[in-house]
């Protein structure tokens, strides 16, 4: 059962993927990591037919991530995700996952649209409404005064590492050295 949990959110094109790609690939990592939209993601349409509304779906799948998290064997789990802070404390809360942190990767609209259009080939993601949801996720995690790591000038290295000191902050043995230089 896992004890300890770092969510990683941020809207698309800021480097939450490949931050934990990398953070994978490090021998040293006691944990796992987990990616929101790997459950899939529905049309917005059918979050609407099914949930009432797309926010409903995000938080019910949200709250089922927290259930899966406390299931996993390892000792900490790192999901990557577009969710709500105040989902997270939600579903935490209901659920009684006590140690967990959450962490913002932002960067700024042309660094994302750039990665997104070049990087991803996604030019769809690049759009007002995804400048926008990071606006919208950039004023919760003030108003939580969450951890925010603005990716806009670090290179995939220094997102990784920095992803890895707050998991550090979780779980001071989620990796079997300390925290790298």
């Amino acid at each position: 059962m896992a004890k300890f949990a770092l969510f990683v959110v941020g809207a698309s094109g800021v480097g939450k993927t490949a931050a934990l790609g990398q953070l994978e690939t490090d021998a040293d990592f006691r944990g796992v990591c987990r990616y929101f939209d790997s459950i899939g993601v529905p049309p917005l349409e059918d979050m609407i037919r099914l949930y009432g509304s797309g926010e409903q779906w995000q938080a019910g799948a949200t709250d089922d991530w927290v259930r899966k998290i406390l299931r996993e064997p390892a000792p900490i789990v790192i999901l990557e995700g577009q969710t709500r802070p105040s989902f997270i404390r939600g579903a935490a809360e209901a659920h009684g996952l006590t140690h967990y942190r959450i962490v913002l990767l932002d960067c700024h609209a042309e660094v994302r649209r750039e990665r997104l259009t070049r990087g991803r080939d996604q030019p769809e993601l690049a759009s007002l409404d995804m400048n926008s949801w990071a606006a919208y996720l950039r004023g919760q995690a003030d108003a939580l005064r969450l951890p925010i790591i603005d990716t806009s000038h670090l290179s995939l290295a220094e997102v990784a590492s920095r992803v890895r000191e707050q998991a550090l902050e979780v779980d001071p043995k989620c990796f079997l050295t300390g925290v790298s230089s």
